[in-house]
């Protein structure tokens, strides 16, 4: 089964923050940057939320706020749901569902290593169901090898 772990691998652990007094247009301007959706927001190396583009719609544009006034850390979610490394992608997807969110910061020992988004997961499944039909066409087929090479 595909983890947390596994999907890092594939994707790198480098993450994209911002500090809570940023302005929402700081952050807007660095998710265009670099081309992100979300940005984790960490102070003194601690994950305190996090600031997406469905924050700055709902919190800040469909509200009259000025994105030159309106800090991150007025506007962050703050009640984080997050994975360990060694998390099944299928309970992420679950949690992705269940709470409607679209990223995962994924700690070890509290401690931040990643972050996963829907589109990491949905990936990784799709992959994972790739490699299972390519293996059993494989079988079907009379060409399947174990493991440790007998047929």
């Amino acid at each position: 089964m595909l983890t947390v772990s596994d999907l890092l691998s594939r994707k790198g652990n480098n993450t994209v923050s911002v500090h809570p007094d940023f302005t929402v247009y700081q952050a807007l301007r660095m998710m265009a940057d670099y081309d992100v959706g979300a940005l984790l927001v960490i102070e003194n190396e601690k994950l305190l939320g996090i600031f997406s583009e469905r924050d700055y719609a709902r919190k800040v544009a469909l509200k009259g706020q000025r994105e030159n006034n309106t800090l991150v850390g007025s506007v962050m979610v703050k009640e984080l749901t997050s994975v360990a490394p060694e998390d099944k992608v299928e309970y992420c997807m679950k949690l992705i569902t269940e709470r409607r969110i679209r990223h995962l910061p994924v700690l070890k020992n509290d401690r931040l290593v990643g972050v996963i988004s829907i589109g990491d997961v949905v990936k990784g499944i799709i992959d994972q169901q790739q490699a299972t039909i390519n293996d059993l066409e494989s079988y079907i087929a009379g060409g399947y090898l174990s493991r440790d090479g007998l047929q």
